[in-house]
């Protein structure tokens, strides 16, 4: 029977001083030692704010614009125009090629941030792919993708603050198939489907007369994000790192292990992991959240978004009629139109929701296939 993977993020220290006019998170960060020392320090007080971020409430997609700022060695940041205010760093140790910081953190969370006011957006996520599998052969770490997909899903329900998880799917994904996409989008009930290659797992290595040889090896990842509605790709992007493989030559390693991902390469991969899922963040929280109708009863509309995504019962959406049309090239197209029909969320569950028609003369204007958009000024 096939292990499941359970990753567990470990919080060294968590404390919480709340002042009448401020938000205080003492967080201690840590980070391999990979490349250089500077780099594992700014490593370790990017986990550090991360972990304060997410803890408070604060929008985690803005932290990769502080993070050039971490790479400078000063013992205080301070910020403006961010929901971090100041950073201290109040201990540094290094033990066991890790470093660890612990820092005092300020931050002053917006009540306006995209997260806040939309519902939870439903991603799938295909099997991430190994391009050139003779590169998996040392370690034997073929299942390295599969294994990634199944991490990556699990931290978009656990830790994403804009994003649902619907599962992953064993079907690769095609980005030259947009029908093929949709039909596994509508299946799953996804709004968008995530899908990634390996592109590269080399690998140099250092030999050495007295020691151990040292090996380095690189994780390249391309990643991309299909829009479930079109099967259309709407995000690229490339994520390379590096980092030293403490495992021998010919041992095979099982990438579902703690030891593995305690490694410093299996901390190099969640950290690409984690920056992969804030671009995401960054990229998609804004975007309008659209749940669709999918039963009319009476008055009665049932929608296909629920508790997990942030539905609550008085909430006020704004209807949206669907359609198709063919252009002038002959290509089908998509529209959707704005009508004055508003509904109220009336009762929530777990994954679906029922509202009543504000304006119940107008109910068979709606069809089942329409959309919504929660009114954020209610």
């Amino acid at each position: 029977m096939k292990k499941i993977i359970y990753l567990i993020t470990s919080i060294l220290t968590m404390s919480y001083i709340a002042p009448a006019h401020a938000e205080w998170f003492e967080v201690t960060g840590s980070a391999s030692v990979l490349t250089s020392k500077d780099a594992a320090r700014a490593n370790a007080l990017e986990d550090a704010a991360y972990q304060a971020m997410l803890f408070s409430g604060a929008d985690i997609s803005r932290l990769k614009d502080l993070k050039i700022f971490l790479e400078n060695d000063n013992k205080r940041y301070q910020f403006s125009g961010s929901e971090i205010r100041s950073i201290e760093v109040v201990k540094e140790k290094k033990k066991n090629d890790k470093i660890y910081i612990t820092a005092r953190i300020d931050i002053y969370p917006s009540a306006n941030s995209c997260h806040i006011g939309q519902y939870k957006k439903t991603f799938m996520t295909s099997e991430i792919t190994i391009d050139s599998p003779q590169q998996a052969v040392m370690g034997k770490v073929y299942h390295l993708g599969e294994d990634l997909s199944t991490i990556f899903s699990r931290q978009l329900d656990k830790e994403s603050q804009s994003f649902v998880s619907v599962g992953t799917s064993h079907i690769r994904i095609d980005k030259r198939q947009p029908e093929v996409a949709k039909m596994i989008a509508e299946d799953h009930g996804a709004q968008y489907i995530f899908s990634g290659s390996i592109t590269d797992l080399s690998a140099t290595i250092e030999q050495n007369l007295l020691k151990k040889d040292t090996i380095n090896r690189q994780f390249a990842i391309e990643v991309a994000v299909l829009d479930g509605k079109t099967g259309q790709t709407i995000y690229n992007n490339n994520y390379r790192e590096v980092a030293l493989w403490n495992f021998p030559k010919t041992s095979e390693v099982d990438t579902q292990s703690a030891r593995f991902w305690t490694s410093a390469y299996g901390e190099m991969v969640l950290r690409v992991n984690r920056d992969i899922m804030l671009d995401l963040e960054n990229q998609f929280a804004c975007k309008m959240t659209l749940p669709q109708v999918v039963n009319i009863n009476n008055n009665r509309i049932t929608m296909d978004l629920g508790r997990i995504h942030g539905v609550k019962k008085g909430d006020k959406l704004d209807l949206w009629h669907t359609g198709s049309f063919i252009d002038q090239n002959g290509l089908p197209r998509n529209k959707v139109t704005k009508t004055s029909i508003t509904l109220t969320v009336d009762r929530v569950y777990e994954q679906n929701a029922d509202l009543v028609i504000d304006q119940p003369q107008l109910i068979n204007s709606i069809q089942i296939g329409d959309v919504m958009h929660k009114n954020i000024a209610e």
